[in-house]
């Protein structure tokens, strides 16, 4: 049993995507995704602080154009996920969006997302349990500066998001490390309720399948195959926690992970909790995996 899972924008950095360009199949989506938003030459040489506010469609670029290589090398998934804005390429993957109708939707959640007047930030809190990291967003979140648990990485691993007074605020003395993502915005926060009214027109309005495959989205961390359930879900999660963690506990008893992108992070992340993961990251994984028995 295969599982895909594909990296979020908090990945980007430059010079991702370079052996993807080199492939004929990948520069193929690759030119795609040009058409749509103009990454590849930002991903291949930054300045990173433009590549920052372009990290959706870039880390999806790359996602897809992967996702293209292993699709088109006989490497199928049984079951897919992805991390925040990954959840649409995952979605790609198990049939419910083609590969320009994500690419749309991924440019206009980047732009509504953009578009959020109130602006904040996210930071990782390492060493702490989510419950105890909860506790202190709780205690340092105004009604106007909101903080709250974000991505929920893993165990030890978690992502708070909110407004920078409140993040500034907040006590990090029980943390073993805090560090500031480098990110356009608060994700996954109370901050981007004003672009939710877009984004669900946008994916109402949005040809969907059934998705062939399960799907485990964000915001619920159960596996579905119910497209109501999964248009649901990929609303809720513009201000929803990705809880990740549960995620991948999902996923303890697949035989092989493949993190489809250029990224590493979900790799060491599955690696920490149990199951076997590749990463497309490393250009040798397809020939390895054509190697093994797939679905």
């Amino acid at each position: 049993m295969i599982a895909f899972v594909f990296p979020g924008q908090g990945t980007v950095r430059v010079g991702m995507g370079g052996w993807l360009r080199r492939d004929p199949v990948a520069a193929e989506v690759l030119a795609r995704a040009d058409a749509v938003a103009p990454v590849s030459e930002l991903c291949a040489r930054g300045p990173l602080e433009r590549l920052v506010d372009a990290a959706q469609p870039a880390v999806t670029a790359c996602n897809l154009a992967a996702l293209a290589v292993l699709t088109e090398r006989g490497v199928r998934p049984d079951v897919v996920a992805g991390h925040s804005v990954g959840e649409l390429s995952a979605l790609c993957a198990a049939g419910v969006l083609d590969v320009d109708a994500t690419l749309r939707l991924v440019a206009i959640r980047s732009r509504l997302m953009a578009a959020v007047p109130d602006t904040g930030g996210m930071a990782a809190v390492i060493g702490l349990p989510v419950a105890r990291v909860a506790e202190l967003a709780a205690a340092a979140a105004t009604p106007d500066e909101p903080l709250v648990v974000g991505l929920e990485n893993a165990a030890d691993h978690v992502v708070v998001s909110g407004a920078f007074a409140a993040i500034e605020r907040m006590d990090k003395s029980e943390a073993r490390k805090v560090v500031p993502l480098k990110v356009a915005n608060a994700f996954h926060s109370p901050l981007m309720a004003a672009a939710v009214d877009g984004w669900a027109l946008a994916v109402r309005e949005t040809a969907m399948s059934a998705p062939r495959v399960p799907v485990i989205p964000n915001a619920t961390a159960e596996p579905t195959t119910d497209l109501a359930v999964v248009k649901d879900a990929l609303i809720e999660q513009l201000t929803a926690c990705v809880r990740w963690a549960a995620t991948m506990a999902r996923l303890s008893e697949v035989d092989t992970c493949v993190e489809v992108g250029d990224s590493k992070v979900l790799t060491g992340l599955m690696r920490a909790s149990g199951p076997r993961c590749v990463t497309m990251a490393d250009p040798g994984t397809p020939r390895r995996l054509r190697r093994e028995p797939v679905a």
